[in-house]
């Protein structure tokens, strides 16, 4: 996290603050895909994706090597949710290249954050157990090793202990602000509890999901744009905090995608959408055609999260010819712009707005979300969709 960041969120776990993250950067609309006649370039992905996994594996281990640290200029903070998603972006990595190498960077980070989590899993934060549970649920997928599957199952039943009547239903955020309840602590349950059903036809499972999609739907989905809203009840007045960010749009179109894999009701699927329709065209959250820096900290981390679901979308046969078209430019786009002009070679640090190069540090979460944009890429060509 940021240095503001971590200081808020600190703050927070004391109970000295309630906290609801705001973006502060925002960036201006302007003309959407703009057409400029450019030198013909050749988009390497795959190739720029392994040299990016090489840069972040050597850049952010941590000298014991159970960890990835906040920063590339000596920062050694231990952060726990970025390293569920540098976890995802090694089994991105092993599901492409079938090299062992990142099965192996899977296993010891897995290892490594029990060791530097106190030799525990669970922490304080249901939203990030979530991230962990996701991430080992795919490891498990992937290697078919039953202990990314025990990680899974330990989060799990330590995550359903954050269900609770407070604002009408919903996951809490935190342990301690059980009234709290956001987007975040949500939506990633849901695509867990989907994907764990699909996996061991727990009914229990696809009850909760959608009873927690249900909830969140009705609160914190804006009606007139398909939009969803960032949570309820963080000042403890009861007010819904109306912030645009972008991981929280993933979330929920990947929750109403899984929805849809598990139950063929379409209504989820139109759900997804619809999120993922607007999301593109929102020219706070998309200006432009391009996603909005939302800094570094836990902000650097928020677009990748918006890509990897994305992209999962795009995949799905269901979604009609128009409706893909329009999600693979914007990612296309994005993906291109960062390429050309978000990544410092020959350093390979990613900027957090993808049309500027990096200047001083990068965060971990930064250099996360640019390696999750070009591994989609990579696999978006790899499928003929790019």
């Amino acid at each position: 996290m940021n240095t503001i960041t971590h200081y808020i969120k600190q703050a927070a776990l004391m109970g000295l603050i309630p906290i609801v993250l705001t973006s502060c950067l925002k960036d201006k609309p302007f003309p959407l895909y703009p057409n400029k006649v450019t030198a013909p370039v050749n988009y390497k992905y795959a190739e720029t994706a392994d040299s990016l996994q090489e840069k972040t594996y050597s850049t952010y281990l941590s000298a014991n090597g159970n960890y990835f640290v906040q920063d590339n200029a000596g920062n050694t903070t231990y952060n726990y949710w970025p390293q569920a998603h540098t976890l995802d972006i090694f089994t991105d990595a092993f599901l492409r290249t079938k090299n062992e190498v990142f099965k192996q960077r899977m296993k010891s980070l897995l290892n490594g954050t029990r060791i530097t989590n106190g030799n525990k899993y669970p922490n304080e934060y249901y939203d990030d157990m979530e991230w962990l549970a996701l991430a080992s649920l795919r490891g498990y997928q992937a290697t078919n090793d039953n202990d990314y599957l025990d990680v899974a199952n330990t989060l799990w039943t330590d995550i359903k202990t954050g269900v609770n009547n407070n604002q009408g239903g919903g996951i809490a955020w935190r342990k301690s602000q059980l009234d709290y309840k956001n987007t975040p602590a949500n939506a990633p349950a849901i695509i867990f509890a989907c994907r764990l059903y699909a996996l061991k036809k727990n009914d229990a499972d696809l009850t909760l999901a959608k009873s927690l999609y249900t909830w969140l739907t009705s609160t914190l989905v804006d009606p007139s744009s398909g939009i969803i809203w960032d949570g309820i009840n963080g000042n403890h007045d009861g007010q819904i905090s109306k912030n645009k960010f972008t991981y929280n749009q993933g979330v929920y179109m990947g929750a109403a995608l899984e929805l849809y894999h598990v139950t063929q009701n379409a209504d989820y699927l139109a759900d997804a959408v619809r999120n993922a329709t607007a999301t593109i065209n929102d020219t706070d959250i998309s200006p432009g055609g391009l996603l909005k820096s939302e800094g570094q900290g836990d902000g650097g981390l928020f677009k990748g999260i918006l890509v990897r679901y994305l992209t999962l979308l795009i995949q799905e046969p269901a979604v009609s010819d128009n409706d893909r078209n329009a999600y693979v430019k914007f990612l296309k786009y994005n993906a291109e712009t960062l390429y050309t002009k978000g990544i410092s070679r020959p350093a390979l640090f990613i900027s957090p707005d993808w049309k500027s190069l990096p200047s001083g540090t990068t965060d971990l979460t930064t250099q996360l979300s640019g390696v999750m944009m070009v591994e989609a890429a990579a696999i978006l060509k790899a499928a003929g969709k790019f």
